[in-house]
């Protein structure tokens, strides 16, 4: 499989009733989990795993109340963790390099504290290991959730509309939604709350961290992060907290870089 003709397909696991959709980007090449942050689905991590190609088979989920997954009962952490591990233990690709973005990133480290033998290494995106309020989420809160057609989902969104405009999702019946709920939304940004050096610290595999240097959630945990923990290294990039999308060369080459060095690091 190269990069030209890569098509992921879309599966899902029934975890006692509840949908959990993801996309295998397929191929040979070794396992790499993508985990995306709120507000977004598996879909975001298209053009890196064409990047990757052939070397990297890229699995991304749409996590938990996102995309095309149901809304879960809870958006705690054992919650996500528990399903991130139902995941791999169907696919039993072996153990994954574990990619995350903000509160994916915080999943993929998490992952790697409780079941280290599914994880050989990390790249965690923008996310610390003290977070706390305020809500960074609340504006969704008045916003709609389903309408009848896109036009008037993207106007209830308000001001949000834009941000959102392209990830609607239309339903069978032909009305339309947004690929999250927005109280889910807060509901799991508030239960993110904590302090997690405890889980930074557990594991010892090769990491690579990536922060925006605008970024008003990293910046001065970052480097405290990469120093305190072994075989980390950080790497600052163009833009604020969506580094993947503001320097996209740089993100993708940064984490080229390091999975070049996963080989030597095991030799």
């Amino acid at each position: 499989m190269t990069a030209e003709n890569l098509t992921p397909v879309r599966a899902e696991l029934d975890l006692n009733g509840r949908r959990l959709s993801y996309l295998d980007f397929g191929g040979t090449g070794q396992p790499l989990l993508a985990l995306h942050g709120h507000l977004d689905q598996g879909l975001m991590w298209s053009g890196l795993a064409a990047a990757l190609a052939p070397g990297w088979r890229v699995i991304a989920p749409d996590q938990r109340g996102h995309g095309d997954s149901d809304r879960a009962a809870d958006y705690s952490r054992d919650g996500y963790l528990a399903d991130l591990a139902a995941l791999l233990r169907q696919l039993n690709p072996g153990p994954v390099v574990a990619l995350g973005h903000s509160l994916g990133g915080l999943n993929a480290y998490q992952l790697a504290a409780r079941h280290p033998h599914l994880v050989r290494g990390l790249v965690i995106e923008e996310m610390g290991v003290v977070l706390s309020a305020p809500s960074r989420l609340d504006f969704l809160l008045p916003s709609a959730y389903e309408a009848a057609t896109r036009d008037e989902l993207i106007a209830g969104l308000g001001p949000a509309g834009p941000m959102f405009a392209e990830r609607l999702k239309q339903l069978p019946d032909g009305t339309w939604r947004l690929p999250f709920h927005p109280q889910d939304m807060v509901a799991s940004e508030r239960a993110n709350w904590g302090n997690y050096w405890a889980d930074w610290l557990a594991t010892d595999c090769p990491a690579l961290l990536l922060a925006g240097e605008n970024s008003p959630i990293t910046l001065g945990q970052a480097q405290a992060m990469a120093e305190q923990r072994p075989n980390t290294r950080l790497v600052e990039l163009h833009g604020d907290h969506f580094v993947h999308a503001q320097d996209p060369e740089g993100f993708t080459g940064a984490i080229r870089d390091f999975l070049g060095s996963l080989d030597s690091h095991r030799a």
